[in-house]
């Protein structure tokens, strides 16, 4: 796919999605749907910008992170208080969480049974159940 092909794609995903495409977010939304499943932090993401040459900020980054969350293009898993992940896979699934190495990575849903949930209180469904395994 050509690059400007790619540029197009990139650019009809996030207004399909309810995005304005600014020069930023296009430019983020390149990095990370690129078809290959990633977790990233906002470290993580200002760092693949700088090595693209793409001029950001940590504002920039961390707000367009959420937005792109919030339209479900990714899913935030939080690994301790201030501390999240942006997941492009979309699939239900877990994950190993690898302390020493800042890192995570994709446990398949069937990997684990969960048995013995409580009552839930009246009216309420349970929405998803994600597991992380902090090694």
């Amino acid at each position: 796919m050509g690059n400007t092909e790619s540029n197009q794609n990139v650019k009809s995903y996030l207004q399909n999605s309810g995005i304005r495409p600014t020069k930023i977010r296009l430019s983020i939304a390149g990095l990370l749907f690129d078809g290959t499943d990633k977790h990233v932090t906002v470290d993580n993401v200002i760092e693949m910008a700088r090595l693209s040459k793409i001029k950001t900020s940590v504002a920039s980054v961390y707000n367009t992170l959420n937005q792109f969350a919030a339209a479900g293009l990714l899913r935030r898993v939080t690994v301790e208080q201030g501390k999240a992940f942006f997941d492009t896979n979309l699939s239900e699934h877990h994950h190993f969480f690898y302390e020493d190495e800042d890192r995570l990575e994709d446990i398949p849903m069937g990997a684990i049974q969960v048995e013995g949930l409580p009552d839930l209180p009246a009216g309420r469904s349970i929405k998803a159940i994600e597991v992380t395994v902090r090694i």
